[in-house]
């Protein structure tokens, strides 16, 4: 499989807030909504700025999944990282398309391996009970599942279980 997971930058702003709207209903399907502001574009370049500050100040850093020919076919991020206590979260999403071919399982490889460049041993992750795609690519990456918790979502007032994972490097 012929992938990359790309930093990202300024210039992403424009093709990734097309990928995030074109696949929108999907991502609901199984993650918390992000609220119809996210896909204004100038909300979404806002938003794109703020990332690359936290990027610059090393507290989280962001990743363009993206195929041979450098298409975007997901995203993949380290998050909340703590230099101090090595430890970071990972999130991820595929867009529709691009589901089931092994995109997430081969970018989390890459970001697992990247993880001890920016100071991280120890990886959490979280992920809807519903979410089995998801589950599945933790799982097949080493990730061993923690606890299990609910929590309401801000945007829809639903509640929804969690699935808590970590994988130590």
């Amino acid at each position: 499989m012929d992938i990359y997971i790309n930093r990202l930058n300024e210039q992403d702003a424009q093709e990734l807030f097309a990928f995030e709207c074109n696949n929108r209903r999907f991502f609901e399907q199984t993650v918390p909504g992000r609220g119809d502001d996210y896909y204004s574009f100038g909300s979404f370049g806002i938003r794109h700025k703020e990332l690359l500050k936290e990027q610059e100040d090393a507290i989280s850093s962001f990743y363009l999944i993206k195929d041979g020919s450098g298409i975007i076919v997901g995203r993949i991020n380290l998050l909340d990282i703590d230099p101090v206590n090595g430890t970071a979260h990972v999130g991820y999403r595929i867009g529709e398309a691009f589901t089931q071919k092994g995109f997430a399982n081969e970018a989390l490889k890459l970001l697992v391996n990247l993880a001890p460049e920016l100071n991280v041993t120890q990886i959490h992750a979280k992920t809807t009970s519903d979410n089995i795609a998801s589950q599945k690519v933790l799982v097949k990456n080493g990730f061993e599942r923690i606890s299990i918790d609910e929590e309401f979502s801000v945007d829809t007032g639903q509640k929804l279980t969690f699935y808590h994972y970590r994988k130590k490097l």
